[in-house]
């Protein structure tokens, strides 16, 4: 450590110690201070007031200097009559001689920089919203293209094989290789697996399968549309089931639930492609994803250092260990004879493919997306997203397919998609208020 010892009519002496793992400080004698402590400032400038005095004599002053090279490459110590100690000084680095030939202007561009930031800094403020707002919109961009791409392509794809067991288990094959790529390549952080994890996804996966097979039925007895305008009930399911478990909702949200069903009743009363079994599929797809939220929120309260993303993999890869065997079962000897009609129908059996890749590469991106959106946007935001998204997906497979919408059907749709949407205004409100009791 570099030493200053100043004394009057005594030489300078500079010296360097063998402390050089310590941080920048000196050995105050009676009091330690911040190098911007106000009496230091007063003692420095006393101190140059005496030196300068007329009467003064400074004399025999000399300067002896012992491996003394560059002042910011060593920690340095000050130790004299008076002293103080400096922590964590970052200044003496960038202004060394300033410290020694003008302490009071070296003083305060040391409290200007404290006080101050420089341009650049609040630049790089300034941007950060705009550059979060930026890919948060990104996000929402992919989530919704890829979630219109996989709803596309599984109803093409089901339009002329109609196995959803099989594109159902496809889909969370697909899901669960494109995580072990992740993993091994270290794209993505491979989360501790251990007996308890395990355990405690049981449950969450099991109603997962529930909810996806079931969904994807629904897409192969009825249209897409309307199987998500059944599907914008789930909010009312998470609240019936969730009262029953002990939860309480104001009345704010009772009410909202109530043009959510009229909604989806005008909807199916007025469907034109109704069917009992896609509606009941949705319907079943609504419970199972309704009592996978609800018991993820219990059982993996202490896995919260797992992200959503791996979290969603692993159910993902547990839903498919469940899904696959039971397919087989239900629809497996049909598989083969169903595959040549699908062929002959498309007539190349490379677009067959190409319908059945992307709708399991779009089902997991999609769900990707909306994890990685759940993790930087507050749940309000989520759900009204997660409202708008079900519109933008009704619209466009409306369009694609070209399926009969009747005026009494679309209002339907409507009131239902709306009633989403109050409900998610007055569930955040119910969130934040009860956040705020928690931390008052």
């Amino acid at each position: 450590m570099l030493s200053l010892n100043i004394t009057l009519a005594s030489p300078v002496t500079f010296s360097k110690s063998n402390y050089h793992k310590y941080p920048i400080n000196a050995y105050p004698s009676s009091s330690s201070s911040s190098l911007l402590n106000p009496s230091l400032i007063n003692r420095t400038q006393n101190q140059i007031a005496f030196f300068q005095k007329p009467n003064s004599q400074i004399t025999a002053l000399s300067t002896k200097v012992s491996d003394f090279g560059q002042i910011h490459g060593y920690p340095v110590g000050l130790s004299s009559t008076f002293t103080t100690q400096i922590c964590e000084s970052n200044r003496v680095h960038k202004y060394p001689s300033g410290l020694f030939s003008k302490p009071r202007s070296y003083i305060a561009k040391a409290a200007a920089s404290e006080s101050e930031s420089s341009p650049e800094e609040e630049a790089s403020l300034d941007s950060q919203p705009k550059d979060k707002t930026f890919q948060l919109a990104i996000v929402f961009g992919l989530w919704y293209f890829q979630n219109i791409v996989f709803n596309i392509y599984n109803k093409k794809a089901l339009n002329v094989f109609p196995y959803p067991w099989f594109l159902a288990s496809f889909q969370l094959f697909v899901g669960s290789i494109w995580m072990f790529i992740l993993w091994s390549l270290k794209l993505q952080p491979c989360p501790k697996i251990s007996k308890p994890f395990i355990i405690a996804l049981l449950g969450p996966a099991l109603f997962h399968t529930i909810g996806h097979i079931s969904a994807c039925v629904s897409f192969s007895k009825v249209a897409v549309s309307f199987t998500h305008v059944i599907k914008s009930s789930e909010p009312v399911f998470s609240v019936i089931f969730s009262s029953l478990l002990g939860d309480t909702y104001p009345l704010k949200i009772w009410l909202s639930i109530l043009p959510i069903v009229l909604g989806c009743s005008l909807a199916a009363i007025t469907e034109v492609s109704f069917n009992f079994q896609g509606l009941w599929g949705a319907l079943i797809s609504n419970v199972g994803f309704v009592f996978r939220n609800i018991y993820s929120k219990k059982s993996l309260q202490s896995f919260k250092e797992v992200n959503g993303l791996n979290l969603y993999g692993w159910i993902s890869i547990i839903s498919l260990i469940y899904l696959f065997p039971v397919a087989v079962v239900v629809e497996g000897s049909q598989w083969v004879q169903g595959y040549h009609k699908a062929i002959e129908t498309v007539g190349k059996s490379s677009t067959f493919y190409f319908w059945v890749l992307l709708s399991g590469v779009f089902y997991h991106l999609y769900n990707q997306s909306s994890y990685q959106a759940l993790d930087d946007i507050s749940p309000l935001t989520f759900s009204v997203g997660n409202t708008m998204k079900r519109v933008a997906v009704i619209v466009s497979t409306i369009l694609v397919f070209r399926n009969p919408v009747r005026p009494l059907n679309a209002v339907g749709s409507a009131i239902a998609i709306l009633g989403t949407f109050l409900y998610s205004q007055a569930s955040a409100k119910k969130t934040n208020k009860t956040e705020g009791e928690k931390k008052s």
